[in-house]
């Protein structure tokens, strides 16, 4: 099938080139997907098959976009010629760079399985996301409760008019539990999630019993635990709280795209943006990650894009275009939710980076703080400004960590936090979800424990 699409797709680039275009790539997607969904114990299965071509052209200062899911030769020449038509059409409007043009390369990229979700039957899937589901319904305090399981098998062909013939192919798995839960007039609600690309390990990795009981245990905390005192405090974050942290109060501040747009970080490479114990990177290479890949959507081979070093802004992110602009390599950055839409700059696997602490160590010396293990979302600005629900937290009393909190929230400025920071730990997680950003692409975020000198910590009764 693949030698059948890279042909295709090349057929398609030197047509467009016969129209004249300036460049010109083509992007063909199948995406086989199974999603498993237990709202209240009642499931809902769905089975889909998607698969579609986007066609891309520049012509004269424009770029015109096209797609289609008719794969019939005639309906992608018409689709073809309708993206140059919209570039043509579009010239003397609003000029945008050229992409930066790469070297030709052929290639092909298949991520191993060490269990395919295709050789496990349905029934033995159902049966795992049933026990999830359970466990979280065994307990009367819940009185909502929705367990997910998706998979898919996505495999891509990029061709275009430099000479670059590739394919690649993965399949992701993520399971996702949450619940809501009532005790005593207090409210709580909690989730947790796990993914891989190795199939269907996923429960290796955390047993339907653990998802379950990470979740009653927050509740639980939560509907028993005090509320915090407001002010500001010396903040140790969990890796969790850090990935979401680095990826929504960090990472989309450096997308070259919102950079462009009044970013915090717009003009700041080379100058000090965080302590000098902080280096953010966003790897597409680590192992395991929603966001490794080989290729981005725009056939950039993708690469560890070191944003931060030691405290100094290093570079952002980017894509074709913006590379273009910058004038700068791209850094693998350009993906789209599907070949519906054209690629934007995206995340892939955005981490702070392990320091030398010990975990313990991070603890010593604070009177009294914040022990911050998961936050439930929140909201950042471009002005660097961040407010931050919290799931899971703890008082930090004379270097240990004591009774749990609720209904507490984290807030400031994302910059003078990175400052702030004074100690990171040795150890390292990732975690995994879904980002969106007008589209929805699948990522993972993480880091070590790290310490916070002071942070302005809310809370109500």
């Amino acid at each position: 099938m693949v030698d059948e699409v890279k042909d295709i797709l090349q057929k398609l680039v030197d047509y467009g080139q016969r129209l004249g275009a300036e460049f010109v790539d083509a992007r063909f997607e199948e995406v086989k997907s199974l999603s498993i969904r237990l709202v209240d114990g009642i499931p809902k299965i769905g089975y889909g098959v998607d698969k579609g071509v986007a066609i891309r052209v520049y012509y004269s200062g424009a770029i015109g976009f096209a797609y289609t899911s008719r794969l019939d030769w005639d309906n992608l020449r018409r689709t073809l010629e309708r993206a140059f038509a919209l570039a043509r059409a579009s010239r003397g409007v609003s000029r945008v760079p050229k992409p930066v043009e790469l070297k030709a390369v052929e290639d092909d990229v298949t991520w191993p399985l060490k269990r395919d979700p295709a050789d496990v039957s349905l029934e033995e899937k159902l049966a795992d996301v049933r026990e999830v589901d359970r466990i979280l319904g065994s307990e009367q305090f819940v009185k909502s409760r929705t367990v997910g399981y998706s998979e898919s098998t996505v495999a891509k062909v990029y061709a275009s008019s430099e000479g670059r013939l590739v394919s690649e192919k993965r399949t992701l798995v993520l399971v996702i539990a949450e619940a809501y839960a009532e005790e005593a007039g207090v409210r709580a609600s909690a989730h947790k999630s796990n993914g891989s690309i190795k199939g269907y390990i996923v429960w290796e990795k955390m047993s339907p019993e653990k998802l379950a009981n990470t979740v009653l245990d927050r509740l639980r905390k939560q509907l028993r635990a005090k509320t915090p005192k407001a002010g500001e405090y010396p903040v140790v974050l969990a890796p969790e709280a850090v990935g979401v942290f680095v990826h929504e109060a960090f990472g989309h501040l450096a997308e070259a795209d919102l950079v462009a747009a009044g970013s915090v970080l717009k003009g700041k490479i080379g100058e000090k943006v965080a302590s000098s114990k902080v280096t953010i990177v966003d790897d597409p290479t680590i192992d395991d990650g929603f966001g490794t890949f080989k290729y981005d959507d725009e056939g950039v081979r993708t690469a560890k894009a070191v944003i931060v070093e030691k405290g100094v802004l290093k570079g952002y992110m980017t894509d074709r275009l913006y590379a273009s602009l910058l004038n700068v390599e791209p850094t693998g950055n350009g993906r789209a939710e599907s070949y519906r839409v054209p690629p934007l700059v995206r995340m892939r696997n955005t981490l702070i980076e392990p320091g030398t602490n010990s975990v313990d160590e991070l603890f010593e010396g604070i009177d009294f703080g914040y022990y911050i293990v998961a936050v439930s979302g929140g909201q950042t600005n471009l002005d660097g400004g961040f407010q931050v629900g919290v799931e899971e937290a703890y008082e930090i009393v004379n270097g240990e960590v004591r009774d749990p909190v609720r209904n507490m929230s984290i807030s400031g400025n994302t910059l003078d936090t990175l400052l702030n920071v004074d100690a990171v730990a040795n150890d390292l997680q990732i975690f995994y979800g879904r980002c969106g950003k007008g589209q929805l692409v699948p990522v993972s975020d993480g880091g070590p424990h790290i310490r916070v000198k002071k942070m302005t910590v809310g809370g109500r009764a």
